[in-house]
């Protein structure tokens, strides 16, 4: 993937992170969350930042110092 490819894909993936940000805070404040729904927005939370931070890591060049 070529870097222009890579920073479309981390806006992507930012984008949706932000977004389940959003739908976990309403889960929560709707009252009584549905923990099963909570637990899986988180995991897909956590596996997004992953990703981004890999995608991350692709766009800095490795320097040895």
């Amino acid at each position: 993937m070529d870097d222009s490819l890579i920073a479309k894909r981390l806006e992507v993936l930012r984008v949706e992170h932000r977004d389940l940000d959003s739908a976990i805070a309403a889960l929560i404040e709707a009252g009584s969350p549905d923990q099963l729904q909570l637990a899986r927005f988180k995991k897909r939370k956590l596996r997004l930042r992953d990703e981004i931070a890999m995608f991350e890591d692709q766009l800095i060049p490795d320097i040895i110092a």
